[in-house]
């Protein structure tokens, strides 16, 4: 893909904000025809800048409104050590998100669940029975004031 330009970066907010909206109210926000908007998109999409689309769903209605984030320390920083964690967890269907971060710890973690009593299920018997998990540190999400992720 060449340069993004103005026009690509509205496209991408619009689309940020409701990836459902018909090609045609796309172009008429950003100015372009129906024709050079959907070319646009299509390379977006084919270069990889747009990777897909996904649906908001409601956290409570999904019995996954108990959010936590939780830094995982390793007691090993090897390349097998960090592939077993990455692997335990991309099994794990509580861990929305799996980041490994410079720091204090290795992992960052986005866990949903119900309810803390399936938090503390998911922190014994799945991160509890890990190897090589030395820390484990949880934050509990108590509000969110902003949530851009789509």
């Amino acid at each position: 893909m060449s340069e993004i330009d103005e026009i690509d970066r509205k496209i991408l907010r619009v689309i940020s904000q409701d990836g459902r909206i018909s090609n045609l109210h796309l172009a008429d926000q950003v100015g372009l025809s129906p024709s050079a908007c959907l070319r646009r998109v299509q390379e977006l999409e084919r270069s990889k800048v747009i990777r897909g689309y996904r649906a908001r769903l409601d956290p409570a209605q999904t019995g996954r409104a108990y959010v936590v984030y939780v830094a995982v320390g390793l007691s090993e920083h090897t390349k097998s050590a960090q592939e077993g964690f990455e692997r335990a967890m991309a099994r794990a269907p509580q861990v929305a998100e799996c980041h490994n971060v410079a720091g204090a710890f290795e992992y960052m973690l986005r866990v949903e669940v119900a309810d803390l009593p399936a938090y503390k299920a998911f922190h014994t018997d799945i991160l509890g029975t890990v190897p090589h998990v030395r820390a484990i540190t949880s934050y509990m999400v108590m509000g969110t004031s902003k949530d851009l992720r789509a």
